[in-house]
């Protein structure tokens, strides 16, 4: 029996039974101000006062990229397993089953075709929310698989990369990863199929270190922070201010280490841009 009871205006309903508002109908940007979540969307997912581009998964990628937001998954069942048999605060095991039910997601890659301005093409793009968009055995398989795709129907291949790095749950077994997907983007090259690699926030580890910073052309998201280790580690180690900026998508376009930053808003138009002018169609 809860303690206190309104009785005024006929409100006879306990005090503990009052209904919070659904969660997700808004968003403050870094700003601070506040906007509906459905005008959010409307603007790609970037704060329309700040320009912030909030971070965002597989889903809302391809929504935002293909026509229509018409695609195909590929390779969706293809799920994470224990091959360590793996136990830290909880099994591996464990912390699997409940990242799949909270996430709706087998793994943190989706691969998916479909078309960007009338010209079919395949991404792979990675979900932070699933163990921070870390590499993993299936990763490394599901990537694998959408480069053997591209090579097969001559799609130019997309990889929008959003991860702290690899998975320590698979330890070896995942660094095994990054020469498994690098061979392929060999094979890749030998059939004359455009590589795009597209660089969001966060991007870190070995995924950085590797075929996310070998494409043929290397696009970043305003903003985004980039590189192997965290500015931390790195001012501890070489003891050091670092510089203003730093790892930021602007840092690295002034050092070269990417090739254009890209607003999410001209996304598609680049991407079909560039992929005419490595690939045109005959």
């Amino acid at each position: 029996m809860p303690w206190f009871i309104r009785s005024k205006k006929n409100i006879t309903t306990p005090t503990e039974s009052k209904k919070d508002v659904k969660k997700g109908l808004w968003y403050k940007t870094p700003s601070g101000k506040i906007i509906e979540t459905e005008e959010l969307k409307a603007n790609a997912y970037v704060s329309p006062e700040d320009d912030h581009h909030v971070q965002i998964g597989s889903q809302e990628y391809f929504d935002i990229l293909f026509d229509e937001g018409k695609f195909t998954e590929l390779d969706a069942k293809v799920e994470s397993k224990d091959p360590l048999n793996w136990t830290d605060t909880k099994p591996y095991k464990d912390r699997l089953k409940e990242i799949k039910k909270k996430t709706g997601l087998t793994d943190s890659v989706r691969n998916a075709t479909g078309k960007i301005h009338g010209r079919d093409i395949t991404i792979s793009c990675m979900d932070f929310k699933f163990i921070g968009g870390s590499l993993g055995s299936v990763m490394g398989e599901k990537i694998a698989r959408a480069i053997d795709y591209s090579i097969k129907h001559k799609t130019p291949f997309v990889i929008i990369s959003q991860s702290g790095g690899a998975r320590m749950m698979e330890a070896a077994i995942s660094l095994m990863q990054l020469a498994k997907v690098e061979a392929k983007l060999i094979h890749l090259a030998d059939n004359n199929i455009p590589y795009i690699t597209i660089l969001t926030n966060p991007s870190f580890g070995g995924i950085t270190a590797s075929f996310g910073s070998i494409g043929d052309v290397i696009m970043a998201e305003p903003g985004a922070l980039i590189g192997f280790a965290g500015p931390r580690v790195i001012k501890e180690t070489i003891g050091r201010d670092l510089p203003e900026g730093f790892q930021t998508s602007e840092f690295l376009l002034e050092k070269g280490f990417v090739d254009m930053i890209v607003h999410r808003k001209k996304m598609k138009d680049k991407i079909k841009e560039v992929a005419d002018m490595l690939m045109p169609i005959n």
